[in-house]
């Protein structure tokens, strides 16, 4: 029977972990206490710190360090591979700590498939999570207060989040139809037109999986693609490459693309809302572009228009990613504009800066049989270039079939 995994620093949190543990067993539902504490303590854990010390990479050892951030980082990393190597007999897995138990555990979580339920109870969980949950599906419980020791309000929220698991693990997700094969695409508010159109029209084939392109979205997409759970990409919107590129709020990283090149999977690519890089609230534009061109999208969110030397930088990036690409690639660029507000009376439009963008994906993508790049005269999310999309999409598909039917011998 596969188990709730109840993860923590047994050292400083034992009797708070050990609660957990029992409130789950006493629902009925299997539970193992799972120690990683880094200070050589006496365990009495199902799983000792060395058990799982054992799975680092370079032995036990690596955990014992001195240094109690070397030894939490070597045994987070130890973690993560003795829970991926015991998925099969994980049914959930719960943490709770403060700061450094959160940064211990949550690694782990996140290299579980997404489905698999995850609850980290912490002291930092009404803060900004992001660089704790990353492009997974971990829920984050405030403890409220801190987790050290059993008190009238820490058995509340240990407790409610022992049977929120429970909950999760036992009650199994209503069937629905889920034989379509999935797809991803990205989307922005400037191009939902686009995105809404070409997810209506593959519905009847696909399973389309929208993300919203703000950093974690393209992430979450990416990790769906590395995990083999998306068959085929529209990435209509990939202005996450802008704000890695001038340092916006919404970057995905510099592997943003980077799961098309490592799986093959078949790609149909964009520009959208490459015109702007994404900030806060007004007052939080750095000072060094508070003379570039503003637009207040609203109270929390502020986007700047890129100019044509960001461009360069931008399709420089983007053509060093569709080069790494084995798979099929179809990248389209839109001449008239490349998002809602890059268009004539729109304050973003500004044809000089698209130009510098297309030119520089020109120049420097390698373009085969297989990888192409096209122009469409009309704006992202006009008719015109929502029909050349769902074209490409037709295109590159039936070239991955044909190449597996050729594999296998079929004509």
């Amino acid at each position: 029977m596969s188990s709730v995994f109840v993860v923590g620093t047994g050292d400083t949190k034992h009797a708070e972990l050990e609660y957990i543990t029992n409130v789950i067993r006493a629902a009925g539902t299997e539970a193992i206490f799972v120690d990683v504490g880094t200070t050589r303590h006496e365990s009495t854990a199902d799983v000792t710190p060395d058990d799982v010390a054992g799975y680092h990479p370079d032995g036990a050892e690596a955990v014992r360090s001195s240094d109690r951030g070397e030894a939490v980082a070597a045994m987070s990393e130890a973690l993560t591979r003795y829970v991926v190597a015991h998925a099969g007999e994980l049914a959930g897995i719960i943490g709770a700590g403060g700061s450094g138990g959160t940064a211990l555990v949550t690694p782990a979580m996140r290299a579980l498939p997404v489905g698999v339920p995850k609850l980290m109870v912490s002291t930092v969980a009404s803060s900004n999570v992001a660089p704790y949950v990353g492009p997974s599906d971990i829920a984050m419980m405030y403890s409220v207060t801190d987790v050290a020791g059993l008190n009238r309000i820490s058995r509340h929220v240990l407790g409610n989040a022992a049977n929120a698991m429970v909950g999760m693990v036992a009650n199994p997700i209503p069937a629905s139809r889920d034989d379509l094969p999935p797809i991803g695409l990205t989307m922005f508010g400037v191009t939902t037109p686009l995105v809404t159109r070409l997810a209506a029209e593959l519905a009847g084939r696909f399973d389309p999986l929208v993300f919203h392109a703000t950093g974690t979205g393209g992430q979450s997409m990416e990790k769906l693609v590395d995990s083999g759970l998306i068959v085929g990409v529209l990435d209509m919107t990939t202005t996450e490459v802008a704000d890695h590129v001038a340092g916006g709020v919404f970057s995905a990283g510099s592997d943003r693309i980077g799961a098309i090149a490592r799986t093959g999977v078949p790609y149909v690519g964009s520009v959208g809302a490459v015109d702007m890089v994404n900030f806060g609230a007004l007052d939080t534009v750095p000072a060094r572009f508070t003379e570039r061109n503003l637009h207040v999208h609203n109270s929390q969110v502020t986007l700047m228009r890129t100019t044509p030397e960001e461009n360069v930088a931008i399709g420089e990036f983007i053509a060093d990613k569709l080069n790494a690409c084995h798979g099929p690639v179809r990248f389209l660029l839109p001449e008239g504009g490349v998002s809602m507000i890059d268009a004539p009376g729109q304050p973003f439009h500004d044809p000089e800066a698209d130009e510098t963008l297309f030119a520089t994906i020109e120049a420097n993508v390698v373009q085969t049989a297989s990888r192409t790049v096209s122009r469409v005269a009309a704006n992202i999310n006009d008719e015109t270039f929502v029909e050349a999309v769902l074209a490409s999409f037709d295109d590159v598909m039936l070239t991955v079939a044909s190449d597996r039917h050729t594999a296998t011998g079929r004509h």
